[in-house]
């Protein structure tokens, strides 16, 4: 038992040592923030992405009010009094299929917009590091780490605001995105 308790103190101190020795020594590590969403929201390369993504999604949002305006005038049609049991049938099943086609539709679509912002996601996100790995070439930075935001996951909780470089990957992700 003893001799655990020394080989865990041994562990620690070789731990403290490892993480203290490169802050004695004469080597400085130049560290880095930003924030990766701020660069796709407020870049031009960046608001192209997502202003196609909002005009993709339109797009499909039209069809679906098209198809559910649609759907509400058969389902009057079921409604009215002048149509026989079997007219009134008929309506009503066509109203079903309808209807069920509408689902898969929307259904369908709901999944080709997350499809492609997951998508733009992934390739900006690559962009995105390509423009940071060039600022941090550029300017000495061996790491650039992505602040984060409050709504997802804070990744930094403190950093001093010289070593924010967001506006500098933003102009060199503008310039690679052109």
């Amino acid at each position: 038992m003893e001799r655990l308790r020394i080989l865990q103190l041994i562990g620690v101190a070789a731990l403290w040592l490892a993480m203290v020795s490169p802050a004695l020594s004469d080597d400085t590590f130049k560290v880095a923030v930003m924030n990766q969403q701020v660069v796709v929201e407020q870049s031009k390369a960046g608001k192209r992405a997502l202003e196609e993504l909002k005009a993709y999604s339109m797009s499909r949002q039209r069809i679906i009010n098209a198809d559910d305006l649609e759907l509400k005038e058969l389902q009057q049609a079921t409604q009215d009094e002048k149509l026989s049991d079997s007219a009134k049938q008929e309506k009503q099943s066509q109203f079903q299929t309808k209807l069920d086609a509408y689902q898969r539709r929307l259904s369908d679509f709901n999944r080709e917009i997350q499809q492609k912002q997951r998508d733009m996601v992934a390739e900006y996100s690559k962009k995105v590091q390509a423009a940071a790995q060039a600022v941090g070439e550029k300017t000495g930075y061996v790491a650039i780490i992505d602040k984060g935001v409050e709504a997802a996951m804070k990744i930094v909780l403190y950093h001093q605001p010289a070593l924010d470089l967001t506006d500098q990957v933003m102009k060199e992700f503008d310039r690679q995105n052109k």
